[in-house]
């Protein structure tokens, strides 16, 4: 996808897509051939540029055609560079503009509980976007309406898009700020299907506060070239790369 555009976020996607994985196909509670299905369980990329990586999901389980994939980002597709809620089935809060995706959450979390519902809302972080003042609010406020039906999935692969958090602006540690701020903390291998499922049935089991994980993840994951490099993180593969990369995923049966 990300190489016929010619653009977008191949490591942030690459290490979000097992946590998406395990959400969509073993955890969510939805209907694709009903995307506004009002008993759903609600989800937001709010690091929107991983959006190759939810899309993929999405298509995968039968929101739409996967032949629809290779328009991304082109004119008039329904598929954006960001996440649009208008305009892609499947998809709860429009997204992009970094440390705004938990406090979405936050509202659908909270709308939940005044209306009575038994979903539960996903949103998944990226690190960087910890940098965000905005974070930190939403933080509190989910802590202080004792949202238990929001998990909030960190994936940490320790890159941004001008280098490592800890040099840029270091966000460490981040799992006692959050834990100061009232919530459950859980740490885990993102890339580990066993423990991604334990830590949100742990989420689920959790009562009175919301729920952390922090997926410590490779940005980049499964592809040799790329883990880790802080220079894939907005760069499009060429024709030479992108058959190294399909061939290095396949292989490694992921």
């Amino acid at each position: 996808m990300i190489s016929e555009a010619a653009h977008g976020h191949p490591g942030g996607s690459l290490s979000c897509v097992d946590i998406l994985t395990t959400l969509y196909f073993d955890k969510m509670n939805v209907k694709p051939d009903n995307p506004k299905w009002e008993d759903r369980d609600r989800i937001v990329l709010s690091k929107g540029h991983a959006a190759p990586a939810l899309y993929a999901t999405l298509a995968k389980k039968g929101y739409f055609s996967e032949k629809i994939l290779s328009t991304l980002d082109k004119l008039g597709s329904i598929l954006q560079g960001h996440p649009d809620m208008k305009s892609t089935p499947g998809l709860d809060m429009t997204t992009g503009s970094l440390g705004q995706g938990l406090s979405a959450a936050n509202g659908m979390a909270l709308a939940g509980k005044l209306d009575k519902k038994g979903y539960r809302v996903y949103v998944i972080l990226g690190d960087g976007e910890l940098q965000e003042g905005q974070i930190w609010e939403a933080a509190m406020t989910a802590a202080h309406y004792k949202l238990d039906n929001l998990t909030a999935i960190l994936d940490f692969n320790g890159l941004q898009i001008d280098g490592p958090n800890r040099e840029v602006k270091n966000i460490e540690p981040v799992n006692e700020k959050f834990k100061a701020f009232g919530w459950h903390v859980i740490e885990i291998d993102g890339h580990d299907f066993d423990q991604i499922d334990k830590a949100i049935e742990e989420a689920k089991a959790t009562k009175g506060k919301p729920t952390l994980i922090i997926a410590h993840t490779i940005k980049g994951k499964g592809v040799s070239f790329m883990e880790n490099q802080v220079g894939w993180h907005g760069s499009a593969p060429n024709e030479e790369q992108r058959q190294k990369a399909i061939q290095e995923l396949e292989g490694s049966g992921v």
